[in-house]
């Protein structure tokens, strides 16, 4: 069964007002990282691309090579699967994403199909393609899908932002930090918008950002 689906920017903001309810470190949060993104972008190859991309790296280098991949159309299914090594590794790709990149587009994926399935089914179907693991299927149903109960607790960031907000000794692990965010269920997609969000607000008081 698929559940809620972000679709605009009141969607987000119903949900933090539930969390804000529900949760006294959310109601803390709020005031302090303004207005949150809907963070919304039309699924398919390139959106899991991007996903790819962005693994390990940071915001603004996942940003430029995005663009040159861009510059170059390696963003199409087709001119991915048939581009060479050479070519990927031009546009900044390093060889292991490379082969990850040709994978996807090789998968023959049915992202139209991807949209009827629920959460856990999404990830399934995405992790079985090499160079997809759970944190990436994750990322791609939260913001190409638009699925509002949907968390990525192997996310640095998040982890980092959790022990911050709710005041804990060390960061909590992938398993911990998906344990506490079933308090957060129907609205956990919402919850991980508001800890990025004090995350950069956190780094940034501290000098960090």
């Amino acid at each position: 069964m698929v559940g809620r689906i972000i679709q605009s920017l009141d969607c987000v903001a119903e949900g933090a007002a539930w969390l804000a309810l529900r949760d006294p470190g959310f109601a803390r949060a709020l005031p302090l990282v303004g207005d949150l993104p809907l963070r919304r972008e039309a699924d398919g190859f390139a959106a899991l691309l991007r996903a790819i991309v962005g693994q390990q790296v940071s915001v603004a280098s996942a940003r430029a090579i995005w663009a040159r991949l861009e510059g170059a159309g390696l963003t199409d299914a087709a001119v991915m699967a048939a581009a060479s090594d050479d070519a990927l590794r031009a546009a900044g790709l390093s060889r292991q994403k490379a082969r990850y990149g040709r994978a996807l587009a090789q998968a023959g994926i049915d992202f139209d199909a991807l949209r009827g399935l629920p959460d856990a089914e999404v990830v399934a179907r995405l992790v079985a393609v090499p160079g997809i693991g759970v944190w990436t299927a994750e990322i791609y149903a939260m913001f190409a899908l638009g699925r509002a109960d949907v968390f990525a607790p192997g996310d640095l960031a998040l982890q980092e932002a959790a022990r911050m907000l709710f005041g804990l000794e060390v960061r909590p692990t992938d398993k911990a930090l998906r344990a506490m965010a079933e308090d957060w269920s129907p609205w956990r997609s919402v919850a991980a918008r508001i800890l990025w969000a004090y995350y950069r607000v956190a780094k940034e008081r501290d000098g960090v950002a």
